[in-house]
C-alpha cells in the first residue's frame, strides 16, 4: 500500500513539475493571456443517483458563468477508484489543477463543494496552497464551502425549514444527519442544530462520524415522547451514507435504531445539492474568488 502510495506521489509530482515548465517556458518572458476557469471539488459519490446533485450544480456555475470553462475533481481517491471500475474517470484537485496549467489557465477558481471546512477542505486548501507556491498560475484562489459564515447559516436554516415534507406535523421530529468529522469544524453542526432550533424545537442535527451522534439523537427524540420522525440527509447528495446508514434495513442504521425504540421513521432520499436554495449558495461563493481576478 505504501508503495502505491508512493507511486501516485511520484506521478502527481512528474506532472506538477512538468506543468509548470510548460506553462512557464510557453511564454517566451512574456505574461500569458488571461484564461481565467473554475474548478468544482467535491468528495464525490460513486452512487448513480448521487449525479443529480451534482448536474444540478454543474448546470448553474455554467448559467451564471457561461464562458468560464468549468473543470471536475473529486478528493476521495476511494470513490475515484470505484468509479474508475465502472468505466467513469475523475481526476484529484493535484491531477485537475495541473491538467489546467497545462491548458494555460492563468486565473482559477477552485470551489469547495463540501458541506463544512471539515479535513477534506483543509486538505484541499493545502493543494491549492502548493499551487499558489509553486507560481504556475497568475491567480488560484478557493471558495468557502456550504456552511462558512453567520449569513450562510441563516441561510441554511430557512432552507432546511423550507424543505421539510409539507406532510409532516409539528409534534413529529426532523433528524438531519451530517457526515461529522474529526476536525474542529464539526462544531458547525451544533451550531446549526441550536439555530434551527431557535425556530423549530423539533429538528435535530446528527453525524455519522462526528457529535452530535445516534445515541444522543434517539435521547432527544424519547424525551421530548416524539413517536414519529423524518429522517433527511444533510449531505450534498443522497449517497451511500444516506441510503445505508440512515435509511438502510440493516440493524445498525439510523432508521433500524429508532425503529427498535419504538419511533417511526420516514426517510427522504435528496441531497441538499438537489435543491435550488442550497446550490445557489455554493454557486455564489464563487463569486470571491473571481473577483480578485
Amino acid at each position: 500500500m505504501k508503495t502505491r502510495l508512493m507511486s501516485v506521489v511520484v506521478v502527481v509530482t512528474l506532472i506538477l513539475f512538468t506543468a509548470v515548465a510548460g506553462f512557464a517556458s510557453g511564454g517566451h518572458g512574456h505574461k500569458a493571456p488571461k484564461k481565467v476557469g473554475i474548478l468544482l471539488v467535491a468528495f464525490g459519490s460513486s452512487e448513480a443517483s448521487a449525479q443529480v446533485s451534482f448536474d444540478k450544480l454543474d448546470a448553474k456555475v455554467k448559467q451564471k458563468y457561461p464562458e468560464i470553462p468549468v473543470r471536475w475533481a473529486f478528493t476521495s481517491h476511494i470513490i475515484r477508484e470505484k468509479l474508475a471500475g465502472q468505466g467513469k474517470h475523475f481526476d484529484s484537485p493535484e491531477v485537475a489543477l495541473a491538467r489546467m496549467l497545462d491548458e494555460k489557465f492563468t486565473h482559477v477558481a477552485v470551489q469547495s463543494l463540501h458541506t463544512i471546512g471539515g479535513a477534506e477542505y483543509h486538505d484541499l486548501r493545502k493543494t491549492v496552497g502548493g499551487f499558489k507556491a509553486m507560481g504556475g498560475f497568475q491567480k488560484i484562489i478557493l471558495g468557502y464551502p456550504l456552511m462558512s459564515t453567520q449569513e450562510d447559516m441563516e441561510k441554511i436554516v430557512d432552507a432546511l425549514i423550507d424543505i421539510i415534507p409539507e406532510k409532516r406535523k409539528k409534534d413529529e421530529a426532523v433528524v438531519l444527519m451530517g457526515h461529522g468529522t474529526h476536525h474542529p469544524s464539526n462544531a458547525f453542526y451544533a451550531a446549526l442544530m441550536f439555530q434551527l432550533q431557535l425556530k423549530d424545537p423539533n429538528i435535530i442535527v446528527g453525524t455519522v462520524e462526528g457529535y452530535p451522534g445516534i445515541d444522543l439523537v434517539q435521547d432527544l427524540i424519547l424525551a421530548k415522547k416524539i413517536k414519529r420522525v423524518w429522517l433527511m440527509p444533510f449531505m450534498s447528495v443522497a449517497g451511500d451514507h444516506a441510503k445505508n446508514d440512515m435509511a438502510g434495513d440493516e440493524a445498525d442504521s439510523w432508521k433500524s435504531i429508532l425503529t427498535q425504540a419504538g419511533i417511526q421513521c420516514i426517510p427522504v432520499l435528496k441531497g441538499t445539492a438537489e435543491y435550488d436554495s442550497f446550490a445557489d449558495i455554493w454557486v455564489s461563493h464563487i463569486e470571491g474568488p473571481l473577483s480578485h481576478f
